[in-house]
């Protein structure tokens, strides 16, 4: 650790002191940023005069990911940062940033070893007992090496920091925050605070550059997340990493990219990227610490079938409060209900409360109602990211760095699985989860969109716990118990009236359904020589009420028994979990809830039967 104490640490005041005695190299470097870009906006600008702007948009966008890959480090950054942003980009320009790779020429061993040297405080034969003879990658801040350590034999990864990147990067921010400073000033269309914006990308991209903090990133990450067997984060060895210098255990595997050396290894593509979707569904709404950075490179398959995790330098938070919105935007997607999905950006801070979101409904509608033609586990992720690109993108939407960066990582790991299955859904492969989620979370805003789902207009929608009941028993941690607690507690709130009222009316309902259906099907079983004897020659149906009532009964109490057996054949179901059940049954307000199904089934069964007696 106490080599990381000279690592940089972005600071503004720093810079211009640095660089505002400097005037040479400023206008320099100046004038190349400025050529590069300025002669892009004169082709944009003669695009517009043209009337080619759409026309041409594809290819500007890939002449800009060009441009940025030849201004080098910093550019590559804000080039990636904004293969991110749908808010500010068209969806041409995300697809074409996003192809960025930090795919810069390699630096001579000499540095890279003088590096190790200097960093570690030890000659290079004394740390390891080989050495790859050059890189085995290259990235836009560092390189890496493959080697063994001396003193244990063991197999490693040394990552090192590209010589002089700290000047490239500092002097690139410093006319950056210039930039922004002049925008915030004169351009009064631009609301947003960009020298904000610039001081925060910067503070990042300064962390990227502090080694040791991306060996703490992996080590949290470890703990998070490498519980499940199929997963696999990478060591760190601290003895042998400083600011500059990263050690990690090595990891064999193959890029996830690489379809076919997967499957010769007896693997299936899918199954690794679908545990990826798992892994990133854990990290960005369970405990909200995620993988900022999951291209191909930084993923790959081991010969185990493990997914292995790599790169720890750009990591990010999910809020709170955002996890839960982002299942409740779900759970208002499905119901389609466009004014709680607008309202949802409040929650999802892509919009200040003074803002008013009604405009944005009938947009969400009628892009939503199109795409909605197909069931939501159906859908194409990437076809519903680029719609809601052109949402955001014609409303003063200010869109979170931890939203841009989910959407860009659930849609690299579709973009993977389209390579061996074109029909995948990534949406598909996520729903067991939200519905996990929904059945077991105990969280109250959970619960709320949880009942939301499940009631409409004073019904209970035995359909849709049905389907969650499917779509969630494929997840692996979910649990009967874990879905019969919550609902109990919920409903024995002191706050919860209003939803016993509808479920002692529900319960009324499937009760019926239960009994009236079971006579019916035992009248059916009987012989119609039976049926004449026993109904005075008459063997047509002897109940009172129309056929159409009768086969809403069956197909209600049929329901409720695949229910049944969806939560007797979850994994380790035991009928020992329905104690506590019981238990809680006991209580004063369950018995009170007892007492008004058990009266309001009677007087629904009395009425049943008056109604026999009369028209008989």
């Amino acid at each position: 650790m106490a080599r990381a104490a000279g690592a940089s640490v972005y600071s503004p005041d720093m810079l211009a002191t640095k660089y505002g005695s400097r005037p040479i190299k400023v206008t320099l470097r100046s004038l190349e940023v400025l050529t590069a870009l300025g002669s892009f906006a004169a082709k944009l600008a003669l695009d517009r005069w043209r009337g080619q702007l759409d026309q041409r948009m594809r290819s500007r966008a890939a002449e800009l990911r060009e441009i940025f890959t030849k201004l080098g480090p910093t550019f590559v950054k804000i080039g990636q940062g904004l293969s991110t942003r749908p808010d500010i980009c068209p969806p041409e320009y995300l697809e074409e940033l996003a192809q960025l790779q930090d795919a810069l020429p390699t630096f001579p061993n000499v540095q890279a070893f003088s590096c190790i040297e200097e960093e570690l405080g030890l000659p290079l034969e004394s740390i390891y007992s080989s050495i790859s003879p050059a890189p085995i990658a290259a990235a836009s801040l560092g390189q890496v090496y493959k080697a063994q350590l001396k003193y244990s034999e063991q197999v490693v990864a040394v990552k090192v920091q590209r010589p002089g990147i700290e000047e490239a990067i500092g002097l690139d921010f410093y006319l950056l925050r210039g930039l922004g400073v002049l925008i915030n000033k004169y351009v009064d269309v631009i609301s947003t605070n960009v020298v904000a914006l610039i001081d925060e990308f910067a503070r990042r991209v300064y962390q990227e550059l502090n080694y040791v903090q991306e060996g703490l990133n992996a080590r949290r990450f470890k703990k998070l997340y490498a519980d499940k067997e199929d997963v696999l984060v990478p060591d760190i060895f601290w003895d042998y990493t400083s600011a500059k210098v990263l050690t990690m255990e090595w990891v064999d595997g193959v890029k996830l990219n690489q379809q076919e050396a997967i499957e010769k290894q007896g693997l299936k593509l899918l199954d690794l990227v679908n545990t990826g979707i798992q892994c990133s569904l854990r990290q960005l709404l369970e405990y909200g610490y995620f993988h900022a950075d999951p291209h191909p490179g930084n993923l790959l398959a081991t010969p185990e079938g493990k997914l292995a995790f790599l790169d720890f330098g750009m990591m990010s938070e999910t809020p709170e409060q955002a996890r839960f919105a982002i299942i409740g935007h779900v759970v208002h997607l499905v119901n389609r209900d466009y004014e709680a999905m607008a309202q949802d950006y409040y929650a999802l801070d892509f919009l200040p409360p003074d803002v008013d979101v009604s405009p944005i409904v009938p947009v969400l509608k009628g892009f939503f109602d199109d795409v909605l033609n197909s069931t939501v586990s159906e859908l194409n992720f990437k076809t519903i990211v680029d719609g809601l690109g052109n949402v955001l993108y014609q409303f003063p939407f200010n869109v979170p760095a931890y939203y841009a960066l989910i959407l860009r990582s659930l849609t690299v790991l579709e973009g993977l699985a389209l390579y061996a299955d074109p029909n995948f859904k990534v949406l598909a492969a996520s729903y067991p989860y939200f519905a996990k989620r929904l059945l077991t979370d105990p969280n109250p805003y959970l619960r709320d969109a949880l009942i939301e789902l499940l009631f409409k207009d004073g019904r209970f929608r035995w359909n849709r716990l049905e389907n969650l009941l499917v779509q969630g028993s494929k997840d692996r941690d979910f649990t009967a118990k874990d879905a019969l607690q919550p609902v109990l507690k919920l409903l024995l709130d002191p706050d919860g009236e209003q939803l016993r009222v509808l479920v002692v009316k529900e319960a009324i309902y499937v009760t019926e359904a239960v009994v009236l259906g079971t006579a019916i099907d035992t009248y059916n079983s009987i012989p119609d020589l039976f049926k004449t004897l026993v109904f005075n020659g008459n063997a047509s149906q002897p109940f009172k009420f129309s056929l159409e009532e009768q086969q809403k009964m069956l197909e209600l109490r049929d329901r409720i028994f695949r229910i049944w057996g969806l939560l007797t054949a979850s994994r380790n179901f035991d009928p020992s979990i329905l104690q506590p059940v019981l238990q809680t049954l006991q209580e004063p307000a369950a018995r009170n809830l007892g007492g008004r199904v058990v009266g309001g089934v009677t007087q629904r069964l009395a009425a049943r039967l008056l109604q026999q007696v009369l028209l008989s």
